[in-house]
């Protein structure tokens, strides 16, 4: 097994054994921390996932999203190892993906053009607190964001991984293909990591 697969399979061990009770309680703390920062509060438009496999929970930020009248939105597999985001309302109807992770039932036309979010909260396997993030491997986001990658000063969502504070490790290699986070939000704090993108 490499290196980082054998990692991937640790923290992902980990995190499932967290209790139902600990992931509720991180899930808020991650929610009040990222709700007061400037960028949840100047974003109309801000992308989450739907947890999966003892993920962070978004659910919490999403409510305090709504309540402020944002717009939320999912991400929707589409082609080519890319991801699109479509409008998502507490209660909109939802349908299994491939990986049967849900995405809301919503017509193409309805989709939010990627460079119009304002915020994309991004689920993660591990970080490092230089903000390189090691996901499951499909390379769907680092696909998806490429652009920021290939062009840092274009106006852009900012990139913000949810994560357990546990998920935290001192170093990743950063491969030529990653996109790096602008920051990581945990039940703990926020690591600032962009100075050109502040959160």
């Amino acid at each position: 097994m490499s290196e980082l697969a054998s990692l991937r399979r640790q923290i992902r061990v980990a995190r499932r054994l967290l209790s139902a009770e600990a992931r509720s309680y991180a899930a808020e703390r991650l929610a009040e921390r990222l709700s007061l920062t400037h960028a949840f509060q100047r974003a109309e438009r801000l992308a989450a996932y739907w947890a999966a496999d003892g993920e962070m929970d978004p659910q919490p930020l999403m409510q305090r999203a709504w309540a402020a009248g944002k717009q939320v939105y999912l991400p929707v597999i589409g082609i080519d190892r890319r991801l699109a985001f479509a409008r998502y309302s507490d209660g909109s109807p939802l349908r299994p993906n491939r990986f049967g992770i849900p995405e809301p039932l919503v017509d193409a036309d309805d989709w939010c053009d990627t460079i119009a979010l304002q915020l994309v909260l991004m689920p993660l396997v591990a970080f490092d607190e230089r903000g390189t993030r090691l996901g499951m491997g499909g390379g769907f986001y680092d696909q998806t964001f490429s652009f920021v990658r290939r062009r840092p000063h274009l106006q852009r969502p900012l990139l913000i991984g949810a994560a357990y504070e546990l998920q935290r490790v001192s170093h990743l290699e950063r491969r030529p293909w990653d996109v790096p986070l602008d920051a990581v939000a945990t039940e703990a704090r926020i690591y600032h990591v962009s100075t050109a993108h502040p959160v």
